[in-house]
């Protein structure tokens, strides 16, 4: 039965991330599915609690995943073989609040606490595109210098946590018009980032317009989906580290 849940919830899952583009530009659609997810949540902790298990490690990694990526944060990181246990996530979160902290500092740069593929803690480092680049283009203009340069120095100090790097654009213009220049624009702080001496990075991709934090109605909102995302999420290493900490 356990499983038999689970697979509802991926399927759920595709079925909501299939209509995600119109779905996330109107906030009252969004909270409700995140209320939605979260029912069904409880009524998988329920059925389990039966069995005296409760949701446990895995299923929670599962359901945070769901609700972070519906709620425009991009799942980072490989899932890793058998439920990731509370003293390992405890261990881990030690390291990201560290991580964020240090991240806090670089400028104009917006950071937050996410959770990763496997219900980990993670940190996100979001930089607006007008910041990085002129409108329309991909190189990265004289004034990101200073700020790429300080989260290149973070990375480095937390070389033991993989990186991922997303383009987002908002939803102006085509698919054929915004994908491209997001993949670019995340390319082009990876090749900044790798020429100072930053060598974990894991994952580059643009995202276009498909994942936004804001509504696209309004400029306001529209300049906040303009951006590159750097994650900080653990990797292989770190969770076997933390592991044997753990214990």
């Amino acid at each position: 039965m356990r499983i038999f849940n689970c697979y509802l919830i991926i399927i759920f899952y595709i079925c909501i991330r299939k209509l995600n583009v119109s779905l996330l530009n109107n906030k009252i659609m969004k909270t409700k599915i995140v209320s939605l997810l979260l029912c069904v949540g409880l009524l998988f902790a329920c059925n389990n609690t039966q069995k005296g298990a409760g949701v446990g490690a895995g299923g929670g990694a599962v359901l945070g995943g769901i609700i972070g990526a519906i709620a425009g944060n991009t799942a980072v990181g490989a899932v890793v073989g058998g439920a990731v246990g509370a003293g390992v996530g405890a261990v881990i979160g030690n390291r990201m609040d560290k991580a964020k902290a240090e991240a806090a500092k670089v400028q104009n740069a917006k950071v937050e606490t996410v959770k990763d593929a496997n219900g980990l803690d993670a940190v996100k480092v979001s930089f607006d595109s007008g910041i990085l680049f002129a409108t329309g283009k991909s190189d990265l203009n004289a004034t990101s210098q200073n700020s790429i340069k300080q989260i290149a120095d973070v990375l480095k100090k937390n070389s033991d946590m993989d990186v991922a790097i997303y383009g987002h654009t908002d939803s102006t213009g085509s698919d054929a018009i915004n994908n491209p220049l997001s993949k670019k624009r995340a390319q082009a702080v990876q090749k900044s980032l790798v020429n100072q001496g930053v060598s974990n990075i894991k994952v580059v991709d643009g995202q276009g317009s498909k994942n936004p934090v804001a509504d696209n109605s309004t400029e306001a909102g529209r300049q906040q989906n303009r951006r590159v995302e750097v994650y900080m999420y653990a990797s292989q290493q770190m969770i076997q580290a933390a592991q044997s900490q753990a214990n």
